[in-house]
């Protein structure tokens, strides 16, 4: 579990983070925002990388501020730009990094790797050079990196940003294995990302806290304001003023999936919100730019 209280942090005048005061309950949860929210400040705040401005918070139990230390034996962290040797094999990476972690006993460092490559799949490729990797195989390997240890927490940072989507499936059902036994922090702007993989949400809008809950909460924001409306293609541009959430061709038909307040044309007809429509319509209410 990890206890977030008045955590904030300034750049020079900007406040990237301000006052936030959140829950992380064990098992996987989601944090969303879109880009520049803080959702990346905090990961790195909570990796003890970067030190907050004020505030604190409790990694299971263990304050950040006072005992750094003994938080970074707790967790495991995954940055958004996760950088490896090239000319290393995944094996040599990680006995290395296994050894930053202090593994000092070979024989032990040596069990230590093989754990958590049969954890993350990697054993075709732990003798291949990390140059040669494909993108999800390279966020396998960040994956493992962060096991070394096997910590009570991890924080994953935009882990499958840039990922086709069948990698997206498999390293999210990855994450989703190993929050059956850990506390997983997962932050990202991939809506679906979350939907997939979590009961619980928090949003990030410009360093505040938007909403926490439940993604069935999340989704709740947008009850009566999404609509179906469907249009000519001569009459698109009469779409241009909705906040159109998608569109797709059927026929000689456009059919928008719009969030308003009101219906937005005589003939639209209610849907059953999302998640998407839900995150969509807070920021829009709280007079964000979704995109």
């Amino acid at each position: 579990m990890i206890e977030i209280r008045g955590l904030s942090r300034r750049y020079g005048r900007r406040w990237a983070l301000k006052g936030l005061d959140l829950t992380v309950e064990a098992g996987m949860f989601g944090l969303l925002g879109p880009n520049g929210a803080g959702k990346t400040t905090l990961m790195r705040i909570l990796a003890t990388l970067l030190p907050p401005t004020s505030g604190d918070a409790l990694v299971e139990g263990v304050p950040l501020r006072s005992r750094p230390d003994e938080i970074r034996k707790l967790i495991g962290y995954l940055p958004q730009l996760f950088q490896v040797y090239p000319q290393m094999t995944g094996g040599e990476f990680l006995e290395y990094v296994a050894l930053m972690k202090g593994v000092d006993d070979p024989r032990a460092r040596r069990r230590s790797v093989e754990e958590v490559v049969e954890q993350v799949h990697l054993g075709e490729w732990i003798d291949r050079k990390a140059g040669t990797y494909s993108g999800g195989t390279r966020r396998r390997l960040g994956i493992a990196q962060a096991l070394i240890g096997d910590p009570r927490v991890l924080i994953v940072d935009e882990p499958t940003a840039g990922l086709d989507p069948e990698e997206r499936v498999r390293f999210r059902n990855l994450l989703a294995t190993l929050s059956l036994r850990k506390t997983v922090l997962l932050s990202t702007h991939i809506v679906s990302d979350i939907e997939s993989s979590c009961r619980r949400v928090a949003v990030l809008d410009r360093g505040e806290l938007a909403m926490a809950g439940t993604t069935a909460e999340l989704a709740d924001r947008a009850r009566g304001k999404v609509w179906e409306v469907r249009l000519a293609e001569s009459e698109l541009p009469e779409a241009a003023s909705w906040q159109l959430v998608a569109t797709r061709q059927e026929g000689s038909e456009v059919v928008c999936r719009v969030i308003a307040a009101e219906r937005p044309a005589p003939e639209a007809k209610p849907l059953e919100p999302t998640l998407e429509d839900g995150y969509l319509a807070l920021l829009r209410a709280r007079g964000g730019e979704p995109a």
